[in-house]
């Protein structure tokens, strides 16, 4: 299994709206990079959902349910979406000013490309987040 992380503004699409959705289809990215990263992601692999812009913070943890296939959203028909879920939120939101306080986080993509909206999280950095965030609300 690999993780990600994926950001949405919670006004354009919040964490509480894919939970009362079930389901969603990750559209709207045309960053080459992100693009690149929905094209790897598989079936079961865990996102940390992220809101950006208003928060700043990790609140709750998504699953892939459907690999990448044509973003309908996309006129010129060269980008991909991926489905997610929700599985459950975090116990404790994780800021990303406290993920930029820790030494152990500089090499984050969320740190070091902040603009990218998909991104991975390494084995290391996914174990440290999950601590920093208390586990899912339901452990």
């Amino acid at each position: 299994m690999a993780y990600w992380l994926i950001k949405s503004e919670p006004s354009a699409y919040s964490w509480d709206q894919l939970v009362k959705d079930k389901k969603t289809s990750w559209t709207g990215v045309r960053n080459f990079q992100a693009q690149i990263n929905l094209k790897a992601m598989k079936v079961g692999d865990r996102a940390f959902f992220y809101h950006s812009n208003e928060g700043k913070e990790i609140v709750g943890i998504a699953e892939v349910v459907k690999t990448a296939y044509p973003d309908s959203t996309d006129k010129e028909g060269k980008s991909v979406t991926v489905d997610f879920k929700a599985v459950e939120p975090v116990k404790k939101p994780v800021t990303l000013a406290e993920i930029k306080a820790d030494p152990k986080f500089k090499e984050l993509k969320l740190v070091r490309q902040s603009r990218l909206s998909v991104s991975p999280v390494s084995d290391e950095h996914w174990k440290l987040l999950m601590k920093m965030a208390g586990g899912p609300k339901g452990s």
